[in-house]
């Protein structure tokens, strides 16, 4: 299993700087997550939604830059529909079916769980994070989400939940385990 790279030039969405250290075999089990600080205490922040066009500006693979729009777009259309446990669409999500969906409608054939879908793509640091990248959450990468660019992005945060956009930072998880450009 590949390791998530840990540098990359800086960009300027306001995401982690620190490196992510390997403790271990170039495994992504062996990657210690990253701690996110506490958020301000007060209603999380929400950023305008970017046209899907404007998003990608300064994208440096304009082949990747094309697919991601098409996931992004899929993505931001199931916004408001249920998070289900097992759930795949096309009426309800969990997050690394949403993840599976977003993908597939770009033409981008992904795992159906987290984990192996972290396993999947080239490793991308947090500070070289591209709109369509996949954010890994949790001890295993066992929550993903779909980075939009400027730190948000669209996830199934878990059931009882409904499909949003989000920071990454507001996102209810505790540590950003990695993130992976699907291929």
């Amino acid at each position: 299993m590949p390791a998530f790279a840990t540098s990359a030039p800086p960009v300027t969405a306001p995401v982690p700087t620190t490196p992510m250290p390997l403790t271990g075999p170039d495994t992504l089990a062996a990657t210690a997550p990253l701690a996110i600080p506490a958020p301000a205490p007060g209603p999380a922040p929400v950023a305008p939604a970017l046209p899907v066009a404007d998003a990608f500006v300064g994208v440096a693979d304009a082949g990747y830059g094309t697919k991601a729009a098409k996931a992004l777009a899929f993505a931001r259309a199931q916004i408001g529909k249920p998070c289900v446990w097992g759930a795949s669409g096309p009426d309800s999500y969990d997050a690394p079916g949403l993840a599976q969906a977003a993908w597939k409608a770009a033409g981008v054939v992904l795992p159906r769980s987290a984990p192996d879908q972290a396993a999947t793509g080239a490793p991308v640091s947090l500070t070289a994070l591209q709109p369509g990248d996949l954010v890994f959450f949790d001890d295993g990468a066992g929550h993903v989400g779909i980075c939009t660019g400027n730190g948000m992005m669209i996830h199934a945060p878990g059931p009882g939940a409904y499909v949003r956009e989000e920071s990454l930072h507001h996102a209810g998880r505790s540590a950003i385990h990695g993130a992976v450009r699907p291929a």
